[in-house]
């Protein structure tokens, strides 16, 4: 497929950030291959980024990737090879695998993202049932897909230290699709399979701010690596904490935190000539699905918020309560799929880039979260697109998607970094 357009012209920032990316290709495949022997991959994950024309970084990096059914069916072989390289250093005899979806069972959306996923594990080799934490889930329950497809879904048991569906299913490893919003389960501590993602990854624990800490490590790495300035691939960020919306707690030390942002932001711009006005994103600091999230370009939009605007910050994903926000640079988006708002997402699985697709919006702007209701996808493949092409232009389809994996997989490496940092066991 053809590249999107940006409104922009590549001959700025970017042009000079693809240029260099693609003559550095030789020494930055060395370079993340020196990480990986330092670094676990997380199994999988995805990687929104936004593309300004002047900036391509990422802006959220999600560790339980739905959506694999919106990836283009050119992807499957790498799909395929990736988790059985993935399984080779994790579990090498394993011959089955729990994977574990949300709890929101009759979303059909969800339930296609779980049909493809297990669709890649069989063609990986594997059996693969499904085991639900919900506890509505008390037998095996047969659940349709719209499109006459169905999938069985199972309630978890535990005997002794091992998880599994019953007596005839004792599986080696146990995947997560499930991001543990509600918290970490007592069915699954403890247990002597292989649970992947690790539990500490779950939003019960993580937190934006600590990815983005251990992102703004390997960026500057990377950045002294091929000769950049890191802004260039690396959203500012803060944390603000002691926060209740409800009750219009710490409105003043938000709106601090935000004027701050903003004036960092506009030092970067006016360093190097952009002429843009600077905005923020402020959102929970847990969680996922474009919950508690609001774009912001003036410190007094944070103050006197309306009920509505306070509601839609207050409470994420299973009704969990925000405390903590990320006040993170916003970055503009300047892609567009037929005259549409757009931004690609970038899927993994172990170290490698398997495929993607464009978030795309009609009804939202350039400074604003497309994960919204009223999005739409376009897939894209990343089979050819995730090799150079050296001769090409730095913009060419291949580069332009080169450059894409590349910022999506530093934030793979910092989503490892993250989760060694945040270990419990760790030490």
């Amino acid at each position: 497929m053809p590249v999107p357009c940006l409104t922009t012209a590549l001959t700025g920032p970017l042009r000079e950030l693809e240029t260099r990316i693609l003559n550095a290709q030789p020494q930055i495949e060395h370079w993340f291959r020196s990480q990986w022997t330092q670094y676990t991959p997380p199994f999988y994950g995805s990687v929104d980024l936004r593309n300004s024309g002047f900036k391509l970084a990422p802006v959220d990096m999600n560790l339980f990737p739905g959506g694999f059914n919106n990836l283009s069916q050119d992807f499957l072989p790498l799909a395929v090879q990736a988790t059985q390289s993935a399984l080779e250093k994790i579990c090498p005899e394993a011959r089955s695998v729990l994977l574990v979806p949300e709890n929101h069972t009759r979303n059909t959306f969800y339930l296609r993202n779980v049909a493809a996923l297990k669709h890649i594990l069989e063609l990986a080799g594997l059996k693969v049932r499904l085991g639900s934490l919900s506890p509505e889930v008390t037998a095996p329950t047969v659940l349709e897909l719209g499109d006459g497809e169905t999938l069985t879904i199972e309630p978890l048991v535990r005997h002794g230290h091992r998880v599994s569906l019953g007596d005839d299913f004792n599986p080696c490893v146990v995947l997560l699709n499930n991001d543990l919003s509600a918290g970490v389960p007592e069915i699954l501590r403890n247990v002597d399979q292989a649970v992947l993602p690790p539990l500490h990854g779950g939003w019960a624990v993580r937190r934006k701010s600590n990815h983005f800490a251990a992102y703004d490590q390997v960026a500057h790495e990377f950045a002294e690596l091929i000769g950049i300035d890191p802004w260039f691939i690396n959203p500012l960020f803060n944390g603000c904490k002691g926060l209740d919306f409800h009750q219009r707690q710490g409105e003043e030390a938000l709106a601090e935190v935000v004027d701050q942002m903003l004036g960092k932001i506009a030092a970067k711009y006016r360093e190097h000539k952009i002429d843009a006005k600077p905005f923020v994103i402020v959102k929970a600091d847990a969680g996922t699905y474009g919950m508690g999230i609001m774009s912001v370009k003036d410190a007094r939009e944070v103050i006197g918020l309306n009920r509505k605007q306070r509601n839609k910050m207050a409470v994420i994903k299973e009704g969990q309560e925000v405390s903590e926000v990320i006040v993170q640079e916003g970055v503009y988006t300047f892609e567009q799929v037929n005259e549409a708002v757009a931004e690609p997402v970038v899927y993994m699985i172990d170290r490698y880039v398997v495929g993607g697709f464009y978030r795309v919006h009609t009804g939202r702007g350039v400074d604003e979260n497309l994960n919204a209701p009223g999005m739409h996808f376009v897939p894209l493949s990343f089979e050819s697109p995730c090799l150079p092409d050296r001769k090409g232009s730095p913009d060419c389809p291949p580069n332009r998607f080169y450059a894409y994996g590349v910022v999506a997989r530093l934030a793979l490496l910092a989503g490892a970094v993250e989760l060694d940092n945040t270990d419990p066991l760790r030490g």
